[in-house]
């Protein structure tokens, strides 16, 4: 199988990963977004476990998720004496 940017592909080994988009391409590795909201690098000489997968089967995870910062707790009035 030839991994292209934009292919989508599922890893034989992986399933509970989902369907994955492939992002980057290089020589050594690629990049792939998967389903499960994760991003994978796979290198280039195990292409052999990823497999195409149906293009409906992708689901890409939500574009902008908001992260709620943590505020430090309220600190205690010392008593006065």
């Amino acid at each position: 199988m030839t991994i292209k940017a934009g292919n989508i592909v599922s890893h034989s080994g992986a399933q509970e990963w989902g369907a994955g988009k492939v992002t980057e391409v290089t020589m050594a590795m690629a990049t792939i977004q998967f389903s499960d909201g994760k991003s994978r690098k796979i290198a280039a000489s195990h292409y052999g476990v990823l497999l195409p997968a149906d293009a409906a089967s992708y689901t890409p995870p939500p574009a902008n998720i908001p992260v709620a910062k943590a505020r430090p707790a309220a600190r205690k009035a010392k008593p006065k004496k």
